[in-house]
């Protein structure tokens, strides 16, 4: 090999190098194999043995981005709190993936809509599978927001969603 090819050659190894550490960074592919379970009981009403917290809210989720199905209770704690309670989830893992209520409707195609209107972010996705709780915010009007999401930040693509309805 010529020594006015050696540069080239180390340059454009340079680049396919940092182009498949960001790629890996970005798309995280190895996630598509892994799984997070978590369950945690469900909360009781304080007070009351064993009693259980007040349904408001129920749906059962559809697939977007990836095959999700369960389902999702938002529920009215003994001291005057919610929480949004995913029931028997069952996702894909990913990157960056967030429990979201939003005020935009579900669409069976796509849920690329989840995020035009407003939402509240009740945090990190807990676990891909399993059953889990969030606590929502004081103050989140109930009325306003009546989807439930499994959000991609990363990629602004919704995984699955569910569309309340009252209990």
């Amino acid at each position: 090999m010529s020594r006015t090819k050696r540069p080239v050659l180390w340059i454009t190894t340079a680049v396919v190098v940092v182009v498949a550490a960001v790629g890996l960074y970005l798309f995280q592919p190895w996630r598509l194999f892994t799984t997070n379970t978590v369950n945690e009981a469900a909360p009781v009403a304080s007070g009351q043995q064993g009693a259980p917290s007040q349904p408001l809210a129920v749906g059962d989720f559809i697939s977007h981005e990836h095959e999700t199905s369960g389902s999702v209770e938002i529920q009215l704690l003994a001291d005057g709190t919610k929480n949004l309670r995913l029931t028997n989830l069952r996702t894909s893992d990913g990157p960056a993936l967030h429990v979201w209520l939003s005020d935009q409707p579900v669409e069976p195609d796509g849920g690329g809509n989840l995020d035009d209107g407003s939402h509240v972010d009740l945090g990190d996705l807990k676990g891909n599978e399993g059953n889990q709780n969030y606590a929502i915010p004081a103050g989140t009007d109930l009325n306003k927001y009546s989807t439930v999401t499994i959000w991609c930040e990363r990629f602004r693509v919704s995984f699955g969603a569910a569309q309340l309805q009252d209990a």
